[in-house]
């Protein structure tokens, strides 16, 4: 196992999954931190631990959050998920399934771990060009929080610590995060992606995260192999 460490955002989707292989690849020891944060369905940390456990990251954390205090999402509140929208108005505004603030309370709790750790290296999942409607997942918002980041730690003040967030993601249109994935071997049976999956945990079909994966895979031109799962 590398010395080389870095803490690794995963929520057992799609996106962070290959962000994680993706971390692999080059060189670094994971250490994945998922979030238990008031979610209406807990599928996808379920996805999140089975995806820890087949890539052998070096630990897995799940933090223990809760965001339903707050509401304000179609994730975390008594708010109905949109369903079969379409793309144009997918882009064109920010979705009511964006979760007040997430990534930066995740990407403190992931610098917290990585101050502890001795690791310089935070890998997220964000994606600039699927999901643009979403403040938190913007380049200029992580070139800030990295800004922050290295003024907010006992480390960096007294430079011992750099830390760099990485977003391998954020350029790449979904069927190129898919074709990345496949080409490192991600196994996409285990990821969940869907807003809204029914009690067995499959997915919706129908909301914006299921459209842009079915979007992903088709212009990938491979067949979703959790699709395949769910079906036998």
């Amino acid at each position: 196992m590398s010395d080389h460490k870095a803490v690794v955002l995963l929520s057992g989707g799609l996106d962070s999954t290959t962000t994680l292989a993706i971390a692999q690849a080059h060189g670094y020891s994971s250490y994945a931190l998922s979030f238990r944060y008031g979610q209406r369905h807990i599928v996808e940390l379920r996805a999140a631990e089975q995806v820890a456990q087949t890539m052998q990251v070096a630990e897995h954390l799940v933090a223990d959050i809760n965001l339903r205090l707050f509401g304000g999402s179609a994730l975390t509140d008594n708010i109905s998920v949109p369903r079969d929208r379409e793309e144009t108005t997918m882009e064109s505004e920010i979705p009511v399934t964006y979760v007040p603030a997430r990534n930066t309370i995740f990407l403190s709790f992931a610098l917290a771990w990585a101050e502890v750790l001795q690791a310089s290296d935070i890998f997220i999942g964000v994606n600039a060009l699927d999901y643009s409607g979403y403040p938190d997942c913007r380049p200029e918002y992580i070139t800030a929080y990295e800004n922050m980041a290295n003024l907010a730690t006992k480390a960096a003040v007294e430079g011992q610590q750099k830390i760099r967030i990485h977003t391998p993601l954020i350029e790449m249109s979904k069927a190129q995060i898919i074709q990345r994935g496949i080409e490192l071997g991600v196994d996409y049976a285990q990821t969940s992606s869907c807003y809204d999956p029914d009690e067995q945990g499959r997915p919706c079909g129908h909301c914006d995260s299921c459209l842009l994966r079915a979007r992903g895979f088709a212009e990938a031109g491979v067949a979703d192999p959790l699709l395949e799962t769910s079906a036998t």
